[in-house]
């Protein structure tokens, strides 16, 4: 068997612009920056991302339909280019690595990583999905060369769906702090509601959909706009795009709601809030809350599974508000605006992309990380 060539190698379903996809463009970089040739396998070259992959970065595009159609083009892979190593994401993901490495029968290391709650996803599923969900994941994720979760709750909850034994998921944050959001932070705003003068803005950002509950958040500012002045700024696009657009209608605050979509520089926005609110139902370790953390953004969170207790450690660093909770979330939201809660600065440096980079670097390699 010939040997592994330096290669690192990168397995995701698209580049559509989700948490995960920021992480692996992040550690890409962070590859890169240190000498290392990576490869990036995508089942579909696409998404708004696709333009920030690197220049030095091979792309290969599988043109599978769904992630188990790529199954043939990641063998084919593995035959051919024989990476040292390959680092994937999402379960589905992680599989269809797992089992073409077995069948090409290489020695290159495939470490696989954890970026959600599993047991909160599985409650919208039959349970005879759940019981096989939790079969593959105990089955085949011993498997890999390592298994790295994105928060401690996330490898508490896997642990537990699978009954695999809780040192068998390491934690790794994921690199979320790079130089360029402290730039991105400093460029212009040229957005009418960012002056002097006018109203606080509280500004969200994620897809619109269903775990991200903006329909809390709006409910919620609907509250706060009758005891004061405020407006509201969610970036991101989604399948409930619509039904936002028709709530906020309903609730007759469209002049004080804006739902941009997608924007390139959501830290400009974040830098400029009076509040930055997450409201999901469900998270793995939200990226958009260490960013704002980051730049310096008063923020508040639902005390959803998993991520913002950790990251605010218990409400230290920012207000937790029970989830779905739309009088409680305003009342949080009055609260910031009016200065009455003060939180300690919060230490990121676990976030840093160069302390991500160097821990996946050493898993990747196969040494300890302690």
């Amino acid at each position: 068997m010939s040997r592994p060539n330096e290669r690192i190698a990168l397995f995701l379903p698209s580049m559509r612009g989700g948490g995960a996809e920021r992480v692996m463009l992040n550690l890409t970089q962070g590859f890169i920056d240190r000498g290392k040739q990576v490869d990036l396998l995508l089942a579909q070259a696409e998404g708004p991302l696709i333009e920030k992959v690197p220049q030095e970065v091979r792309l290969f595009d599988l043109k599978a339909p769904r992630v188990r159609s790529s199954f043939s083009g990641v063998l084919k892979y593995f035959k051919k280019e024989r990476p040292q190593s390959m680092l994937t994401a999402f379960d589905n993901v992680n599989l269809v690595a797992l089992w073409a490495r077995r069948l090409a029968g290489v020695s290159s290391r495939v470490v696989v990583t954890l970026h959600n709650t599993p047991s909160l996803n599985r409650k919208r599923t039959s349970t005879a999905s759940q019981k096989l969900h939790s079969a593959l994941f105990r089955c085949f994720y011993p498997w890999a060369d390592g298994v790295v979760a994105v928060s401690n709750g996330v490898a508490e909850d896997y642990a537990k769906i699978t009954g695999l034994p809780r040192s068998q998921f390491r934690v790794i944050y994921n690199p979320v702090i790079t130089p360029d959001i402290f730039q991105k932070a400093q460029e212009p705003l040229n957005h009418p509601w960012f002056t002097p003068e006018a109203a606080p803005v509280i500004v969200s950002v994620g897809r619109l959909s269903v775990p991200k509950d903006f329909e809390t958040l709006i409910r919620a500012f609907a509250l706060v706009k009758k005891n004061q002045p405020a407006r509201l700024i969610i970036l991101g696009d989604g399948e409930l795009r619509k039904r936002l657009e028709g709530l906020v209608a309903h609730l007759h605050i469209d002049a004080d709601v804006d739902l941009p979509g997608y924007v390139d520089n959501p830290f400009k926005y974040m830098a400029g809030a009076a509040v930055f609110v997450l409201s999901s139902q469900t998270e793995g370790l939200p990226m958009v809350l260490i960013e704002a953390l980051a730049v310096g953004a008063k923020v508040i969170s639902t005390d959803c599974k998993s991520g913002p207790n950790e990251i605010l450690q218990g409400g230290k660093f920012g207000r937790l508000v029970p989830v779905g909770n739309v009088a409680l979330l305003a009342q949080a939201i009055e609260d910031t605006l009016s200065f009455t809660h003060k939180f300690t600065p919060a230490d990121l440096s676990s976030y840093h992309q160069n302390f991500a980079v160097e821990a996946y670097l050493k898993v990747l390699k196969g040494d300890r990380c302690e």
